[in-house]
């Protein structure tokens, strides 16, 4: 510039907007990073464990449930009252999914009995979801409720960070405890039991784990599907295909994915609201398709 006042301005500008940036985009990039991390090790686990490679994170009815204590929060006006009614809210619902889905499948209940259990919960949270969407005399709300399922990052803080991290951490202990019980796995059920597998203890590990990472996940980021089901998928073959190496190879692949879909969110349609879950579920859904 010719003009040196000029020059000031535009560096003073630039420099507010950076120091005012940084702010934003780290509490989003964490986010982005526990959230994938949560996801992609759940995935590897529910599928290590059912021993079915279309298992997914939310196939027990936790992300469902999870949802749905998100949009009562939102219908009652609760979210708006609260910063941290949304998230709790979620979280509560992931509660309630997890001792529903307990008592349907018993504490001894076979992996089928599971399966089934998580999709009797997962049905009856989309139906309860669908109620209130039809009963919304707001049409703001279901229009707000409708575009946080899809999912997204934008405008986190800190504070969601904080909700998310303590619970994330914990389950993905838990879930990294599962290592050795889901290799024995691979050889069947009777095999894992003469190897010492206490499967009744690796299932109840594997509930909680997965409800506390998706919980606080769903809680944080909306729904966001196919990096559960995707990532493992993607990263099987560089690990052996062994279930226990596979846990900690798609929490790194799951917050890969998902930050580079949030740059994809932030770079195709710069001036759109566009969802993260909607990029994440084009980028997967044709994978899945290949995959079967």
């Amino acid at each position: 510039f010719n003009d040196t006042a000029t020059t000031e301005i535009y560096t003073r500008t630039y420099t507010l907007s950076l120091h005012d940036a940084l702010p934003i985009s780290l509490p989003r990039a964490l986010a982005g990073a526990l959230v994938g991390m949560a996801l992609g090790m759940a995935g590897a686990a529910m599928q290590g464990y059912l021993r079915n490679p279309l298992a997914d994170p939310g196939l027990i009815g936790i992300s469902g449930s999870a949802a749905l204590g998100a949009v009562l929060a939102l219908q009652t006006g609760l979210a708006a009252a609260a910063a941290f009614a949304l998230p709790l809210a979620a979280l509560a619902g992931a509660l309630v999914g997890v001792f529903l889905v307990l008592v349907l499948a018993g504490p001894r209940g076979s992996s089928l009995t599971l399966i089934l259990a998580g999709i009797a919960i997962s049905a009856l949270a989309a139906a309860f979801t669908s109620l209130v969407l039809n009963l919304s005399p707001n049409p703001f709300a279901a229009n707000e409720i409708v575009f946080w399922m899809m999912g997204s990052l934008a405008d986190r803080s800190m504070v969601h960070v904080g909700i998310a991290l303590p619970l994330i951490v914990a389950g993905a202990v838990l879930l990294a405890t599962l290592a050795r019980g889901l290799d024995a796995l691979t050889l069947g059920e009777d095999a894992a039991e003469a190897m010492g597998v206490n499967l009744r203890r690796l299932r109840l590990t594997l509930i909680f784990g997965t409800a506390a990472v998706v919980g606080a996940s769903t809680a944080v980021a909306g729904a966001i599907g196919f990096v559960g089901l995707v990532v493992p998928h993607l990263l099987r073959p560089f690990v052996g295909a062994q279930p226990g190496r596979l846990l900690w190879a798609s929490a790194f692949g799951g917050a890969s994915m998902l930050l580079a879909a949030d740059i994809a969110v932030r770079v195709i349609l710069p001036a759109r609201d566009l969802k993260l879950g909607v990029v994440t579920a084009l980028v997967g859904a044709p994978l899945f398709l290949h995959l079967i």
